[in-house]
């Protein structure tokens, strides 16, 4: 099966002061459609800065990231800022939600971007509160839920454009440990039954075990439990 997401050989460098720091080095890797993998690693080890290359956040130094046939690190970033809007939903540890608006109107911030009737947009609102368990607190604001309501809610605004792709980063950090173990059989649900291809960064290695596929970067490679480097794909 064609892979949603190909990356060949990406670097990624700056400079700081009159030092070069290379947080990714020569990277590969492919994405099936509806896999749901988790990079870990320590502090420093490129797992964030691949992330935000394969979010489109951030444009790499050299190599290719095909997404759907399209290889995004050619795009301005003008033309990265509407791919995102269109095929990438954000999932992060510190949900982001705007305290004076309802979990409806916090959902329904992301469809603003696009031409779309009220009675659209309702429909598809109303379709991702329930998908996460929250149609009964559509009118509640962020302070009348929970850690774990929150996560939900900011996962429904992730979805509520239908994106190919989510890219979640620490999602359950600030969550104890029975809320992380729900809101992760969430995400892996919406990889499984509703073929989001999802890419989750996270420390916690409970967290990781309900993906696919757990990868491990160490100082912009990856690498496995023997530390030595993974075979990555050429073609």
């Amino acid at each position: 099966m064609k892979p949603l997401i190909s990356i060949r050989s990406i670097s990624k460098s700056f400079t700081k002061g009159k030092t070069t720091i290379t947080p990714l080095d020569g990277l590969s890797l492919d994405v099936a459609k509806g896999e749901f993998i988790s990079l870990m690693g320590p502090s420093g080890s490129g797992k964030t800065t691949l992330l935000n290359l394969i979010a489109g956040i951030d444009t790499p130094t050299s190599g290719e990231i095909i997404i759907n046939d399209k290889d995004i690190a050619t795009l301005s970033r003008a033309q990265l800022t509407k791919w995102r809007s269109a095929h990438v939903g954000y999932i992060f540890q510190l949900y982001h939600l705007v305290p004076i608006l309802s979990a409806y109107e916090n959902i329904e911030l992301p469809l603003l971007l696009f031409k779309m009737g009220k009675k659209e947009r309702r429909k598809r609102i109303l379709t991702a509160l329930e998908l996460v368990g929250l149609s009964d607190r559509a009118d509640h604001r962020p302070s009348e839920l929970s850690g774990g309501q929150e996560q939900r809610v900011a996962i429904a605004r992730a979805i509520v454009h239908n994106p190919e792709m989510l890219v979640a980063d620490e999602p359950t950090g600030d969550l104890d440990r029975d809320t992380a173990d729900s809101i992760l059989n969430l995400l892996k649900q919406l990889a499984e039954e509703h073929g989001k291809t999802i890419v989750m960064v996270t420390h916690d290695p409970k967290a990781a075990a309900f993906a696919h596929r757990s990868l491990l970067l160490e100082k912009g490679k990856f690498i496995d439990s023997n530390k030595s480097a993974i075979e990555t794909p050429t073609s």
